[in-house]
């Protein structure tokens, strides 16, 4: 990996996490539908019968990847960068909004919390004059709120705000 790709992880690096991962996840399943019945029984297959063979090929897939990644077949296209860090700054700038939305859904209310996620976006990332952005995550979400709450008469969760409010 040269120094002016400005990486933060090379390609080979994220090959062995990921299919190491998998192999793991592949082989625990595996083991767990083995134990619940992966045979053919008289009157048809086991419960893990068709898992345990769907797990089996995904840890094998995953392994063959570990094994690929550590020959370096690949030469010097494994060792470029995965990511650089302006990419990994852009996918940043979704991810933690995302997980800190997720977060404020359990005390703020998925209505609540989807306003401020989605005036945030066409703030920061969009760069919209905050009328709009209020104007459209306003509409959005009184818009949901009346199609789930209302009509439909789904629970979602909800904070004081709605509570406040009688729903």
């Amino acid at each position: 990996m040269s120094r002016g790709e400005d990486a933060v992880v090379s390609r080979r690096t994220v090959e062995l996490f990921v299919s190491g991962l998998l192999s793991i996840v592949g082989i625990g399943l595996a083991i767990s539908n083995w134990k619940l019945g992966a045979s053919w029984a008289a009157d048809g297959p086991q419960p893990g019968y068709f898992p345990f063979l769907l797990s089996t090929m995904l840890a094998l897939a995953s392994l063959y990847g570990v094994f690929d990644a550590l020959r370096g077949r690949h030469g010097a296209r494994g060792d470029a960068a995965f990511v650089k860090r302006d990419e990994f700054v852009r996918v940043l700038q979704v991810l933690v909004p995302t997980i800190l939305f997720c977060l404020a859904t359990e005390f703020l209310g998925i209505y609540v919390a989807g306003f401020l996620l989605i005036a945030g976006f066409m703030r920061y990332i969009g760069e919209s004059r905050w009328i709009s952005c209020v104007a459209v995550a306003l509409v959005l979400m009184a818009s949901l709120f009346w199609c789930f709450e209302i009509e439909f008469q789904v629970p979602m969760p909800k904070g004081p705000i709605e509570d406040r409010l009688g729903y």
